[in-house]
């Protein structure tokens, strides 16, 4: 049997879709469906059900690539390696969001980049939840850290971390807003209060407003900045209240730049994914570079 009908085969159960698996194998969609018709003429058995979007394995679909797949990965691990030169430098190409990848993961990446013979070129680009997992889809990152947990068989996502939110402002928002913070009815005192915010639906605040007060933020975005730290340093010149990552205002709440609004007894939580394409952490420097992530992540906590 031919093993590019296979490979073909094995991608397109990952991806669900013949269009996907074409752009990740850089054939054109009409050939992808002539290599699935062909390896179904050589089985005698239907291995996908057509349907509006995207495609469904059958039970021999399954079967098959529940076979085949190991193989095929560790075959891609050594063509991808390589036989002649074990100390050739490769690339990784990570992607997540600009704040959190700035601050958590490419610190911790930096150590594996050395010259040892066992570390990697690092590259990084920056991006949303949706257009990380999409670029990651289609071949153009090794890893992505996102906010959402990808469906589908063709990404795998393992939890890295959860991020504790805080609701904080400058001292002097503090000392007009007073101990009213502490009842149940907070919110209200902050209805007067500027919003710094990353975009107009105010993401961070209406996420903690929802999870702590059980309401909707009445005071509109005053500060729109598409970047967490921006959003730090307008809150410490005094410019609102923020949503912010624990981890990114830890320093300036230790300082005293910034003070906590409100302490609530469950704070909320958002939770972090590294995310593969199935069978690339096969790969050596893949593979080490996710582990030395999820090892680091316990430190963050």
């Amino acid at each position: 049997m031919d093993l590019a009908l296979l490979r073909t085969f094995v991608t397109v159960h990952r991806a669900g879709s013949f269009t996907r698996a074409a752009a990740l194998l850089g054939l054109s969609q009409p050939a992808v469906t002539s290599q699935i018709r062909t390896l179904e003429r050589q089985l005698g058995r239907p291995l996908f059900l057509r349907q509006a979007r995207g495609v469904t394995p059958t039970t021999i679909g399954d079967e098959l690539a529940h076979k085949a797949a190991p193989h095929l990965d560790a075959l891609v691990e050594i063509t991808e390696t390589g036989l002649d030169d074990e100390s050739s430098l490769r690339t990784l190409h990570l992607a997540g969001p600009p704040e959190f990848t700035a601050e958590r993961a490419l610190p911790a990446l930096t150590e594996l980049t050395g010259e040892d013979g066992q570390g990697f070129a690092l590259r990084a680009s920056f991006g949303n939840a949706e257009e990380t997992l999409e670029g990651l889809a289609a071949g153009h990152h090794d890893l992505a850290i996102t906010t959402a947990r990808p469906r589908g068989a063709l990404l795998t996502a393992t939890p890295l971390c959860d991020e504790e939110h805080v609701l904080v402002a400058a001292p002097r928002w503090e000392e007009r807003i007073g101990s009213v913070m502490l009842s149940s009815k907070g919110a209200h005192a902050l209805e007067d209060v500027p919003v710094v915010e990353v975009h107009e639906s105010l993401p961070f605040v209406s996420r903690y407003w929802a999870s702590v007060y059980d309401c909707r933020p009445a005071a509109p975005g005053t500060v729109i900045v598409p970047d967490l730290r921006a959003v730090l340093a307008c809150a410490v010149a005094g410019a609102g209240l923020a949503v912010l990552p624990r981890y990114l205002c830890a320093a300036p709440l230790e300082r005293g730049d910034v003070v906590p609004l409100h302490d609530p007894p469950v704070p909320p939580l958002r939770t972090y994914f590294l995310v593969a394409r199935t069978g690339t952490l096969a790969m050596p420097h893949i593979s080490r570079a996710h582990e030395w992530l999820l090892r680091a992540a316990a430190d963050w906590a």
